[in-house]
């Protein structure tokens, strides 16, 4: 096992456009249940984290990231965009074997095709998520979705992973909302054309309950206290310091990260929210600021951007 002071700083400048997956792959593994979560914030770097865990011996990711199972539990309204997940990404992960020209590995195929095949989202089928997990390595949930989970969701998952180790990034609610805007303009391919426009946007649910910090919190830190909370801004300032504090969260050893300071799915083309919409949204998230300072301290709100 490498030692801290074996690493180097990976090279700057790149954009990662696609997740790396654990390249273990046990097609004899037994069911399992995950041994921790990163359930959020969406935007908030979890894909990024995904990318640096991905690299290590000694965690598992699933092919496809998230997972889905306790919000298709616990919150209905997520089940029908949940099946488009699983009928496009597997799919997808075919699709970039074939564009790279990299044969499909067949274990891999039928793992996908057994999955997404029968009946879904019950106990053993989430555990079979996790069976191509090598013997040594650890495997993990990464869907951010789970931080929105009701306290009865939240409450099942204690029950069914008492031991789980969670991870919770926190990024600024208002550069949060942005991003997560022009995420979903980009897929719908729509662009506000007016100032009208953008206020209807910003107005939507949807932007706001993904960065309920004051409620999700509470609610995550009552069930697992050592949960691992980290600012999204010291991703960019001292990757390794995030690194550092995740290893020691998750139990594993030190291991040399390629590409720490890329970005994972860059947005070349930004769509440029206008002034007045940010200001509403800080207005509309100055309660969430509120709530973050007087947890965690003004420093920590600093870096969340």
């Amino acid at each position: 096992m490498p030692s801290s002071s074996a690493r180097t700083e990976p090279p700057t400048g790149r954009t990662l456009s696609f997740i790396t997956i654990s390249p273990a792959f046990d097609p004899q593994g037994q069911p399992r249940k995950p041994g921790a979560l990163c359930i959020g914030a969406q935007k908030a770097g979890t894909s990024w984290l995904a990318q640096m865990l991905g690299q290590h011996p000694q965690v598992w990711i699933p092919p496809f990231k998230e997972v889905q199972f306790f919000n298709h539990r616990f919150i209905p309204g997520h089940r029908k965009w949940i099946g488009w997940h699983y009928r496009n990404k597997p799919d997808e992960i075919r699709t970039r074997h074939r564009t790279r020209n990299l044969p499909m590995p067949p274990e891999l195929d039928a793992y996908l095709d057994g999955l997404t095949r029968g009946q879904m989202f019950h106990n053993h089928w989430y555990k079979r998520v996790f069976a191509p997990a090598p013997a040594h390595a650890m495997p993990m949930d990464f869907t951010p979705e789970y931080s929105a989970l009701p306290d009865e969701g939240v409450d099942f998952v204690a029950e069914f992973l008492p031991k789980a180790r969670v991870i919770y990034l926190i990024r600024h609610p208002v550069d949060r909302a942005i991003s997560q805007l022009r995420m979903n303009l980009q897929r719908e391919k729509r662009r506000p054309r007016t100032l009208a426009d953008w206020m209807a946007e910003i107005g939507n649910p949807v932007l706001h309950d993904r960065g309920d910090y004051a409620s999700y919190l509470p609610r995550w830190q009552a069930r697992f206290p050592d949960m691992l909370v980290l600012p999204f801004g010291r991703i960019a300032r001292d990757p390794q310091a995030v690194m550092d504090a995740v290893e020691a969260h998750l139990g594993i050893g030190p291991h040399p990260y390629a590409n720490m300071r890329d970005k994972v799915f860059a947005n070349r083309d930004p769509l440029t929210v206008p002034p007045q919409a940010i200001a509403a949204l800080e207005t509309h998230m100055a309660p969430q600021l509120a709530f973050l300072a007087d947890r965690f301290g003004a420093d920590f709100l600093a870096e969340t951007r």
